[in-house]
């Protein structure tokens, strides 16, 4: 250990609930570079933790947020300038159900040269206008830049993320067959395979992806679904012969998958079983982290990872890391997909997997299981834990009857959704595309338009309103903020006889959110449509679309699909995190592009939509206290909402299928003044003192994607 780096076991170490608190209020580092690291043992890369800097305040502390970034082997690292009048460093869990281990925390000072250096390797343009500025003696603007440098986090390719957070060490395996001799009753994982003539290569493979299991409790049900290749039968008598965990048997005739696994099932004797399909892989550390998540939760019902593809010589490609659990996502696609685990009374419950059903009857099996599932006993773990074989000499059924296992689908979503009214269709790149239905009388819709001038851009907002938009019981609300141009008063005028249309008028300075709440008080609507004066209609049906998914009662908030004018996109739901505070997803795709995992081809949950165009019922706004007008004038306030709303325990959709043009700040302008800035700035701080635990844990964003923006990379 080089000299001046602390040891936290030399620190004043306490515990505060789950939180690790480090004293540092007489160490010297107030204003000091340094580097901190601390390593978690068993994140595999996925951060679990906040770490803060806490520094003494005139009325309370102030929290700064130290954003670590991963650095291999579960170790944790953030270089950077500590506050002034520091107090002491806090690492706090993220969640309150996933433990973590944390361990090896040092702090050390670092010298000026080495920042330079590190910062030039990471940002060299920044990092040599932070030398400029220092050489004329402005020490603020250079440790401005010097700091963002040393933030800067590069984007990396998946072999090199497998090597750098997927390759468990020696040491860490050790740790795992040490924990687990520690448990109490370790729950027992029984792994069930339907196998029909595959490549005795692929499924010999699949077979030692089990035996090679780190965790050692597990069961391998196998059904053999009456393979006439001889060779499969013999194999799997041998290696049945050899293990006493792997139970065999072999159907009279072929009766395809679902029958199959059924017979697979009906052998399980864990209380959970996880489906393997014969030519597929489970990562060695899989059934571990299945029995690790059990271990802490025993009522969980459903367990699904993360997954990869590995080709014909087991080169791994094309991962998908996926959303926590995210029903609306499940209606139109199977995003759960591998690896999946569920408990094997709910299955029986169920009747298993349904014949007629095959090419999709695992997404049927996760329909039919969300319709009573709570999400609270659902598990997603953020780790690539099983590899599916893009190419094995066997083929898939959904391959070879890609339209069978479409209509199975549609079936299965229109058995679900029937009850409630709403029919299944297909969608976009031949998704699901769940349509619910709208009640007679149809609510009435309030739609909000706060404006100032810009006459030109409300004219088309309106017309868009009045003369292209299908959903006909509206009224228009317009929060006028002290328009000034002829324009706008003959532009009002031009409405003056239509019923639907209204202007509130308000003075005083440019605020969102209280030009908002303004309107909201003012509408009449049981639903309130918050709409940008730069949006423009495009398609009829948008309104509608909105309309039918705020007024479910678990629903929340719901967000459009926006376009800009150059028909790329500009909004695809807000992903937590991104920039600091949060940002669009997949900004800047094409518009027709589907986007990773087409998420911008399906509806889903997200954490959050644009106040641009956010649909709510009135009364989950009037609940939740509106727009924040005192803290969060302008920037953030639908963040702040939306994150309000889920606290109150509503969900957030986003929908591909309302779909308008959005100029966006055409009206407002960029914040290009000091006093803009300065305002953003605050709000920024608000955002990060109010919400830091959730800005950095998105449920619908997977932690192992980049956060420099929201476009699905590593």
């Amino acid at each position: 250990m080089s000299a001046g780096l602390l040891r936290s076991q030399s620190l004043p170490v306490t515990r505060d609930g789950a939180a690790l608190w480090i004293d540092l209020g007489d160490r010297r580092l107030s204003g000091a570079w340094v580097t901190i690291r601390f390593r978690d043992l068993g994140s595999a890369g996925v951060g679990r933790v906040l770490l803060d800097a806490v520094a003494a305040g005139s009325d309370a502390p102030v929290i700064h947020n130290l954003p670590e970034e991963a650095l291999g082997n579960d170790v944790f690292g953030w270089t950077g300038r500590l506050p002034e009048q520091l107090v002491g460093i806090r690492l706090a869990p993220l969640s309150r159900i996933q433990p973590v281990a944390i361990s090896e925390v040092v702090i050390g000072r670092r010298s000026r040269p080495s920042l330079v250096s590190q910062a030039f390797l990471r940002q060299p343009s920044l990092t040599a206008r932070a030398v400029y500025w220092r050489c004329f003696g402005l020490k603020v603007r250079a440790r401005g830049f010097l700091a963002r440098a040393l933030g800067h986090r590069g984007e990396t390719g998946y072999r090199d993320w497998i090597r750098q957070f997927d390759a468990p060490s020696a040491a860490e395996k050790s740790r795992i067959r040490a924990e687990v001799e520690g448990w109490n009753a370790p729950p027992l994982i029984s792994v069930v395979m339907p196998v029909y003539n595959p490549a005795p290569k692929v499924l010999a493979a699949a077979l030692r992806s089990v035996q090679s299991q780190i965790y050692p409790h597990w069961e391998l049900c196998i059904a053999d679904d009456a393979s006439t290749d001889p060779a499969i039968p013999r194999l799997l008598s041998r290696e049945a012969a050899r293990d006493p965990r792997i139970r065999l048997t072999r159907r009279a005739e072929n009766g395809h998958i679902a029958r199959a696994t059924n017979d697979a099932v009906a052998m399980a004797t864990g209380t959970h079983v996880a489906f393997l399909d014969h030519d597929d892989v489970l990562a060695e550390t899989a059934l571990y982290h299945i029995a690790a998540a059990l271990h802490s939760d025993r009522a969980l019902d459903l367990i699904y990872s993360d997954e990869d593809k590995i080709d014909v010589r087991g080169r791994r490609f094309d991962p998908h890391f996926k959303s926590d659990y995210n029903r609306e996502l499940l209606y139109s696609q199977n995003y759960i997909n591998h690896l999946t685990v569920v408990r094997r009374s709910l299955v029986r419950d169920l009747g298993g997997l349904r014949p007629g059903f095959e090419g999709s009857q695992d997404h049927d099996l996760l329909l039919r299981l969300s319709r009573e599932l709570e999400p609270a006993k659902v598990r997603h773990i953020p780790k690539v834990l099983y590899h599916w074989r893009a190419a094995s000499g066997s083929g898939t059924f959904s391959d070879r009857a890609l339209a069978q296992a479409e209509a199975a689908r549609l079936q299965s979503l229109s058995e679900v959704v029937g009850p409630a009214g709403a029919r299944a269709e297909r969608g976009l790149f031949g998704f699901n595309r769940l349509v619910r239905p709208i009640p007679d009388p149809a609510p009435l819709v309030s739609i909000v338009i706060p404006t100032r001038d810009r006459a030109e851009l409300l004219a088309i907002v309106l017309d868009g309103l009045f003369e292209k938009t299908a959903y006909e019981p509206i009224e228009v609300v317009v929060v006028d903020n002290d328009s000034r141009e002829p324009a706008t008063s003959s532009l009002f005028a031009a409405y003056r006889n239509e019923p639907r249309f209204r202007v509130v008028s308000v003075v005083g300075a440019f605020n969102f959110s209280d030009l908002s709440n303004r309107g909201a008080q003012a509408a009449k609507g049981s639903v309130l449509l918050f709409l940008n004066n730069d949006v423009e209609v495009v398609d009829s049906g948008w309104l509608r679309e909105l309309v039918s998914i705020a007024i479910e009662p678990e629903v929340g908030a719901v967000g459009a699909k926006l376009l800009y004018p150059d028909g790329t996109l500009q909004h695809g739901g807000i992903v937590l995190g991104i920039g600091g505070v949060a940002g669009h997803s997949h900004l800047g795709l094409a518009g027709d592009e589907p986007g990773y995992f087409a998420r911008m081809a399906v509806a889903q949950e997200v954490s959050g939509v644009t106040g641009a165009c956010l649909a709510m019922r009135a009364d989950v706004f009037k609940k939740v206290g509106g727009f924040d007008a005192v803290d969060l004038a302008v920037a953030f306030n639908d963040v702040d909402l939306c994150l309000r709303v889920r606290r109150a325990g509503y969900r957030i959709i986003w929908t591909p299928y309302a779909r308008l043009i959005h100029h966006e700040s055409k009206s407002r302008g960029p914040e290009d003044t000091p006093e803009k800035r300065a305002r953003f700035e605050a709000e920024t701080r608000v955002m990060r003192e109010r919400w830091e635990p959730e800005l950095r844990a998105d449920p619908f964003y997977n932690p192992n994607l980049s956060r420099r923006s929201a476009h699905f990379r590593l």
